[in-house]
């Protein structure tokens, strides 16, 4: 799970984010990792871009010794771009991930939305 702190999930260039990450019921003996990053992808015709602003790659023993029943905080600083577009062929978005591996090979992902700077539309 994913919360973002405060209201609205949009931030100025070069704010801070600051967001909780916890698991439901984690048996921490089935996991081997958990991924957590800040990333904005494209979507939209042509090949789809991904760049990652901030990641964290937590593996045992360091899992183990965390409650992660209980919200983690993580907090951060933006980058000045590229911001948000909601274009008719091209958009640009932002989500804190999450990703969980399992020892059995099955893995986890969970997404939180939000926008960087002022959302620009194509008209």
């Amino acid at each position: 799970m994913i919360r973002l702190a405060g209201l609205q999930p949009r931030y100025e260039p070069l704010d801070q984010i600051e967001f909780d990450v916890w698991l439901g019921r984690p048996v921490l003996s089935e996991l081997s990792a958990l991924e957590i990053s800040v990333v904005w992808y494209t979507e939209g015709k042509g090949g789809e871009d991904l760049g990652v602003h901030w990641f964290q790659r937590i593996t045992p023993p360091s899992l183990q010794q965390m409650d992660w029943r209980q919200p983690q905080r993580r907090a951060l600083q933006l980058p000045a771009s590229p911001w948000t577009y909601e274009g008719t062929i091209l958009k640009i978005r932002w989500c804190v991930r999450v990703r969980a591996f399992f020892t059995d090979g099955q893995q986890w992902a969970a997404q939180e939305p939000f926008y960087l700077g002022a959302l620009t539309r194509e008209e």
